[in-house]
């Protein structure tokens, strides 16, 4: 095994170089590894290798992104869900293929660009932990096993501020220093999601938008263009602002309400837990994310089968979303673990 040779995943934007100029300060052999999927172009990664002085690998991952992101993906949103694809992913297609890269090579590590840190608890098992940084990625990590935190580099983890980021790569001479945050999903450049699904031959048929007593107040454009708590795109006149409260894909219809959709309750399956010594613990106190953002809540995790879970929220979580994922953490901030919020939670807030 290579001790200081770590296989980086290089995307050609700021923050994945900036990752191989920190690493290579540091002394590793770096290795760009560009995953690329149908259409994407690794031109930038490709340039910050060479101007980085890295060996660079292209890996074809759209065989592998198809079959366990994009299907799943598009059924989820067909189901009346909000998959995440990034979730779906980092530890089926992503990681995976770094870490089978860095086997191949006899590399020691793999890293990434993502905001989130590792490290190792007192007992010396090793962890994941969210970063200082606004745009904690942690979350989308939760997922990932111990053997490869073990072997995982964040070196961005620790930072706290994109704009010095920025500074650090035009100081390091990388001309992707100020190029924009991708906000899209990889396979969909445009980020219109309803429109992707409809483009592989999927285009659920028009409905009714109702409010919590059944009444008819319109007509929407399919499911797949709404999410629960969503405001905004909805074209039905009310009183006051309307939310999605939930989406009945039986029925067809979409649930509208003049009040922002709060669950003291929901229910998860698919269990993932990221710290193995939680994993023979029935119920646990954990911080609770429901989504990718800042807003954590305090909870009480209770296990209730071998990959199912209940969490008794201590307040109300705005707007959980089946197919989103609700991810558990410690008081230092470290990954607990987490798992996909089922549509059990929102039936049972009718």
């Amino acid at each position: 095994m290579k001790e200081k040779t770590v296989v980086l995943g290089l995307s050609g934007g700021v923050d994945s170089a900036c990752t191989a100029v920190f690493l290579r300060e540091q002394g590793y052999t770096v290795i760009g590894a560009f995953l690329s999927c149908s259409g994407s172009d690794d031109s930038a990664a490709r340039r910050t290798a060479q101007q980085l002085g890295i060996d660079f690998v292209c890996i074809d991952m759209t065989r592998e992104l198809e079959s366990h992101v994009i299907e799943p993906f598009v059924r989820g949103y067909v189901c009346g869900m909000t998959p995440i694809p990034c979730v779906l992913c980092n530890p089926a297609v992503k990681f995976r293929l770094l870490f089978d890269l860095a086997d191949r090579l006899g590399a020691q590590y793999v890293a990434t660009g993502h905001y989130a840190r590792t490290g190792r608890t007192a007992e010396g098992v090793p962890a994941l932990y969210r970063s200082p940084a606004s745009n904690d990625q942690a979350y989308m990590l939760y997922r990932l096993p111990c053997a490869w935190i073990e072997r995982l580099l964040l070196p961005l983890g620790e930072e706290k501020s994109k704009a010095d980021i920025r500074a650090y790569a035009h100081r390091a001479g990388v001309d992707v220093f100020d190029k924009p945050d991708s906000m899209e999903i990889c396979f969909i450049p445009d980020n219109n999601y309803a429109a992707f699904i409809e483009s592989r031959g999927v285009c659920p048929p028009p409905g009714d938008f109702v409010d919590e007593q059944g009444r008819v107040l319109g007509r929407h454009k399919g499911i797949h263009h709404y999410t629960v708590g969503q405001r905004r795109g909805l074209g039905i006149a009310a009183e006051g602002r309307l939310y999605v409260t939930r989406i009945d894909p039986q029925s067809n219809r979409v649930v509208l309400a003049l009040t922002d959709p709060y669950r003291a309750q929901i229910t998860l399956g698919e269990l993932y837990i990221t710290a193995p010594e939680y994993g023979a613990l029935s119920a646990f106190e954990a911080d609770v994310m429901v989504r990718h953002g800042k807003k954590i809540y305090p909870a009480r995790v209770v296990r209730t089968g071998e990959t199912t879970a209940r969490v008794d929220f201590h307040e109300p979580a705005r707007a959980p979303s089946p197919g989103q994922s609700a991810v558990f953490f410690g008081p230092d901030g470290r990954v607990l673990g987490g798992g996909i919020i089922q549509r059990e939670a929102q039936e049972a807030g009718r």
